[in-house]
């Protein structure tokens, strides 16, 4: 049995089903044979037989030269993953009594993390008799989230979990950049 990124497919000898459905190299349709005589057409044609559709009755099978086939397969996944854009989230923590020019050193660095692509979750921890004044901390994420509001959209709103709020942005659509 040989794997192909995501499924098991059975190659030659593997093939344990009686009957399949058999696919010529080329694409076309050779009909319902036995396993056995399909094995010997793809030892003629010098190319392996492999189990495509399992699930169907009766499975189907194809010929093909699998070395070939994995290759190009290989090729493909790989392209996908060069052409994946992988996006980090920055985490920009707050505190409950922020001072103006901490928060706008703040507000500056997460514009930089937006403009360059990056999801934001802010985040306030609350200390001790904090946690009695959650609503001061939900203001202070309202209002970091009005000065970035012409270049990032919240995703999650503001929410209490445990002792910290937490609140997630995204660049606007218009500002991402590849």
């Amino acid at each position: 049995m040989a794997t192909n990124g995501k499924k098991d497919l059975e190659l030659n000898e593997g093939i344990r089903d009686r009957e399949i459905r058999l696919i010529g190299a080329d694409g076309s349709q050779l009909g319902i044979v036995s396993t056995r005589d399909a094995l010997r057409m793809a030892e003629e044609q010098e190319l392996d037989l492999v189990k495509i559709a399992p699930q169907a009755a009766p499975p189907v099978c194809k010929l093909m030269d699998y070395g070939k086939f994995r290759f190009e397969q290989q090729k493909k996944d790989k392209e996908a993953k060069k052409n994946q854009k992988v996006i980090d989230v920055k985490e920009i923590r707050l505190s409950l009594n922020i001072d103006t020019n901490d928060f706008n050193t703040k507000v500056s660095q997460a514009a930089k993390f937006v403009k360059a692509g990056h999801k934001l979750k802010v985040s306030i921890r609350f200390r001790g008799r904090e946690m009695a004044h959650t609503n001061l901390g939900l203001e202070v994420e309202k209002r970091f989230a009005e000065v970035l509001a012409e270049i990032a959209v919240v995703d999650k709103a503001p929410k209490l979990e445990g002792r910290s709020m937490q609140m997630f942005m995204s660049p606007k659509p218009s500002q991402q950049q590849k």
